[in-house]
């Protein structure tokens, strides 16, 4: 069996795009690919569905940088009326500040 041909356009760059919620970073990453027709696209890292914030896109060359911001460190910023020791649910999670 041969290669799979690949379709669409040569797109290189990185969006940026604001992740609303209810949505899959897979299927941001499609619509994204769809809209641009790029024959090559990923993205940095998955967002929860239930999260919002950036999730930057690479499409064509620049999915060979990708894995630098997949490897890179992460942070969330929360704000909550919930005791620390709720939110401390996770080891890796840092609260660095808190409002009493």
């Amino acid at each position: 069996m041969g290669r799979r041909r690949k379709t669409g356009r040569s797109v290189n760059g990185i969006f940026l795009l604001n992740k609303p919620a209810g949505l899959t970073s897979n299927k941001a990453l499609q619509k994204v690919r769809s809209l641009f027709d790029a024959n090559k696209a990923g993205h940095t890292g998955a967002l929860d569905p239930l999260a919002t914030g950036v999730l930057p896109i690479c499409l064509g060359e620049s999915t060979k940088f990708s894995q630098f911001l997949l490897d890179s460190e992460k942070k969330i910023n929360l704000l909550s009326s919930a005791p620390k020791s709720f939110l401390n649910l996770s080891s890796s999670i840092e609260i660095i500040s808190s409002i009493s």
